[in-house]
C-alpha cells in the first residue's frame, strides 16, 4: 500500500475556509462524511478532540495531523486540506497552520495501512518536500509529489531498514536506545522516531529506536542492547514497558518533544543528565490520566476491566453446562456425556466471580492487585456473597492494594525490590483476606440473601416490570454502560440461583434492536439509502445470534428514532419473557440456545416477534423518506 492509496484526490480540500481549531476539524470530517468514509460524524470528532486534548497535533512549521482511530471510519483515509489564511491550532511553536492531514483509522482490521502512515509521518519531517506541499495548488499536484517523494524512499529503504533494525555499535560513540508512542499510535510515534534518528545522526550518536504504534512494537529493544545504552529516551504519551530499565538513566518526556525537542532529549541521555529508573514493580505512564478520569469514570474503566475478563468464562462454560442439561434430559444425570459437559462448565463457571474481582483489582492497582482480588473472589463465593460481594470484594482489594503501595513507596532503595516480590503479595493477601472475612463476606452474604428472596417472593407484575427495565435498558446504549449493568445483574442471578428467567429478558433485548432494523430496512425502502438496506438483511442473523452491535451504525447515524424504537420493543418483549415464564439458561447464543435449550421457548419467540415488530413499525413510521 502506498501514500496516495489513502490520500485521495476527491476528498482534499485545497481551500480550508475555517478560521479556527474546531471550525477546521469539523470542515474537515464533514468532507470524509460527505465522501463515505465515516458511517457518522459525531463519535469520529469526539476521539478527534479526545486526541487534541492529550497533547495538540498540531507539529508547528505550519503542519498539523488531526488523527483517530474509530467504529466510525468505514476504510483508511488521509484528507490533505490547505489553509491560504491559516489556522490557529494551537501549535507547538505558536504559528498558524496552513497544511492539514487529517488521518482516519479503523478499528480493527489490517494493520497494513498503519505502515503506510508512519511513511507520511516521516516524509513530513522533510522541510523542503513540506515546501513543495504549500506551492502545490491541484490535488493531481500533490498526489504526485508523494508518488515522486515514495519513489525516493523506496530506493533508500533496504539500507535505512537494515540500519534501524540492527545497529551497528561503535566503541567510540555514545550508543542510546529510545522508545516512542502516542495515545494512538498511528502519526507522532513514527514522526518521533525519525526525528530522534536524524538528529542522533548529526550529533554522530549511535541510537535505536523501537516504536509502540497501533501495528504493535517495532525494533523492539534487547536486554543486551539496553544493559550497553548510555542512555534512554522515553518519548511517549502513553504506558511503556518500564521495568526492562530498572538502573539505567531516563528521560521521560512526551511525544512531541520527541519530535520538537530531539536534540535536548538526546543531550541530557548521552550526559545521563536525568534520574536514574528503579523499577519497583509498579505501573508507570498512564497513572497519571487515570487519576484524571472522574470517580465514576474510573469505576466504570475498572469494572469493565473485570466484566471483559469475566465474559469468556461465562459464555464459554454456560453454553457448555446448558448443553449439559441437553443431554441430561435424554440420557439422564448419571450419563457419561452430561457429566463431561457438565463438568468442564462448572468448573468454568466457577472461576467467573474471582477472575472478575481480580481483574478489577487490577485494573486499579496492576499486577500487585490481581492475586488479591482473585482471593477476594473466592473468599465471596465460598462466603455466599456471590456476584455482589465478589464485584465488592475486587474494588476493596483493588484500593487497599493501592494503599499499600503509597505506604511503602519511601522505603529505602535497598528493600525495593522486596515490594513486588514479598511485601505487596503478602500484605495485599492480608488486608482483603481481612476485609473478606471479617466484613465483606458477612455483610454481602446477608445482603446477597435478602436480594434473592426478594426476587422470588415478587409477584408477577412486579417481575414483569423488572423485565421491561432489563429488556429496555439492553437496548438504551447497545453495548454501553446500562447495556452491561443489566447484563452483569442478570448474570450475577443466574451464577447465584441457576434461574435463566432474567437472562432471557436480556437475552431478548439484546436481539429486538437489530432485527427491527433489519425488518424495517426490508418494509420501509423508502425511508433507508441502499447501502443501509443492505447492512439492514445482515442484521436478520446478528439479531437472531444476539449480536446487538449490528444495530449500532444505525443508532450512530439516526440516535432518537433507532434508540427510542429499539428501546420500546426491547422493553416490551424482556417484559413478556417473565409474564410467559421464559428462561434461558445460558448467557448467550440467541436463538440457537433458545431452541435447544430454553423454557417456554415457543413464548420466547412469541415475545420477540411482537417486540420487533413493534419496534420495526415505530422507526418505519417514524423515519422520514430519503429525499431523491
Amino acid at each position: 500500500m502506498q501514500v496516495t492509496d489513502l490520500l485521495k484526490k476527491d476528498v482534499m480540500l485545497l481551500n480550508l475556509q475555517a478560521s479556527s481549531k474546531e471550525a477546521a476539524i469539523d470542515e474537515m470530517i464533514a468532507n470524509l462524511y460527505k465522501y463515505n468514509v465515516l458511517t457518522e460524524q459525531a463519535s469520529f470528532k469526539e476521539a478527534i478532540m479526545n486526541r487534541e486534548e492529550q497533547s495538540s497535533t498540531g507539529l508547528g512549521d505550519g503542519i498539523a495531523m488531526p488523527h483517530a482511530k474509530t467504529k466510525a471510519v468505514k476504510k483508511p483515509t488521509v484528507l490533505f486540506a490547505k489553509s491560504k489564511q491559516g489556522v490557529d491550532y494551537d501549535s507547538l511553536d505558536g504559528q498558524p497552520a496552513h497544511l492539514f492531514f487529517m488521518i482516519a483509522v479503523p478499528e480493527g482490521g489490517n494493520d497494513t495501512h498503519l505502515q503506510t502512515l508512519a511513511a507520511l509521518s516521516k516524509l513530513l519531517m522533510e522541510p523542503t518536500f513540506v515546501t513543495k506541499l504549500k506551492e502545490a495548488s491541484t490535488p493531481d499536484e500533490v498526489q504526485q509529489l508523494f508518488l515522486e517523494e515514495t519513489k525516493e524512499e523506496d530506493t533508500s529503504e533496504e539500507t535505512d531498514t537494515s540500519e534501524s533494525e540492527s545497529t551497528e555499535i561503535s566503541g567510540d560513540k555514545p550508543y542510546l536506545v529510545a522508545v516512542t508512542a502516542c495515545p494512538t499510535g498511528i502519526a507522532h510515534t513514527y514522526m518521533a522516531e525519525d526525528a530522534l534518528k536524524k538528529q542522533a545522526a548529526e550529533m554522530d550518536i549511535d541510537i535505536k529506536v523501537e516504536t509502540n504504534g497501533s501495528d504493535g512494537v517495532k525494533h523492539r529493544l534487547t536486554d543486551e542492547e539496553i544493559q550497553r545504552a548510555t542512555g534512554v529516551v522515553i518519548a511517549a504519551s502513553t504506558k511503556v514497558e518500564m521495568a526492562r530499565f530498572d538502573g539505567k538513566h531516563v528521560v521521560e518526556r512526551p511525544v512531541v518533544d520527541g519530535i520538537k525537542k530531539a536534540e535536548e532529549l538526546i543531550t541530557q541521555a548521552v550526559n545521563q543528565d536525568a534520574p536514574v529508573y528503579h523499577s519497583s514493580g509498579e505501573s508507570s505512564g498512564d497513572d497519571e490520566e487515570y487519576e484524571k478520569q472522574s470517580a465514576w469514570g474510573k469505576i466504570y474503566k475498572d469494572l469493565m476491566n473485570g466484566i471483559s475478563y469475566m465474559l469468556p468464562f461465562v459464555i464459554g462454560g454456560g453454553i457448555l453446562m446448558a448443553i449439559s442439561f441437553l443431554f441430561e434430559g435424554i440420557y439422564g444425570d448419571e450419563s457419561e456425556v452430561f457429566l463431561f459437559f457438565n463438568t468442564i462448565g462448572e468448573t468454568a463457571f466457577n472461576f467467573l466471580i474471582p477472575i472478575l474481582a481480580g481483574y478489577i483489582a487490577m485494573s486499579i492497582s496492576d499486577r500487585p492487585g490481581l492475586m488479591p482480588g482473585i482471593v477476594a473472589g473466592m473468599m465471596a463465593v465460598e462466603s455466599d456473597a456471590g456476584f455482589i460481594g465478589g464485584l465488592i470484594g475486587g474494588f476493596v482489594a483493588g484500593y487497599l492494594v493501592l494503599l499499600i503501595k503509597h505506604l511503602l513507596k519511601d522505603l529505602p532503595q535497598s528493600l525495593a525490590s522486596l515490594k513486588p516480590i514479598l511485601l505487596f503479595p503478602v500484605l495485599g493477601l492480608l488486608v482483603t483476606g481481612a476485609a473478606m472475612y471479617f466484613a465483606i463476606g458477612p455483610v454481602f452474604s446477608t445482603l446477597n440473601n435478602y436480594i434473592l428472596d426478594f426476587l422470588q417472593g415478587l409477584g408477577t407484575g412486579n417481575i414483569v416490570l423488572l423485565g421491561v427495565l432489563l429488556g429496555g435498558m439492553m437496548a438504551i446504549d447497545m453495548g454501553g454502560p446500562f447495556n452491561k449493568a443489566a447484563y452483569a445483574f442478570s448474570i450475577g442471578i443466574f451464577t447465584d440461583t441457576g434461574d435463566g428467567a432474567f437472562m432471557a429478558a436480556v437475552m431478548i433485548g439484546g436481539m429486538v434492536p437489530p432485527l427491527a432494523i433489519a425488518l424495517a430496512t426490508t418494509f420501509f425502502k423508502n425511508k433507508f439509502t441502499s447501502d443501509e438496506r443492505k447492512s439492514g438483511t445482515a442484521n436478520y442473523i446478528m439479531g437472531l445470534f444476539f449480536v446487538t452491535e449490528g444495530a449500532i451504525p444505525f443508532a450512530a447515524a439516526d440516535p432518537l428514532r433507532v434508540i427510542t424504537s429499539s428501546v420500546i420493543g426491547s422493553a416490551i418483549a424482556g417484559g413478556l419473557t417473565q409474564f410467559f415464564q421464559s428462561s434461558v439458561p445460558a448467557p448467550h447464543g440467541g436463538i440457537i440456545v433458545v431452541l435447544g435449550l430454553g423454557d417456554a421457548r415457543i413464548f420466547f419467540i412469541l415475545s420477540l416477534i411482537i417486540g420487533t415488530i413493534i419496534a420495526a413499525l415505530i422507526l418505519g413510521f417514524w423515519k422520514k423518506p430519503i429525499s431523491r
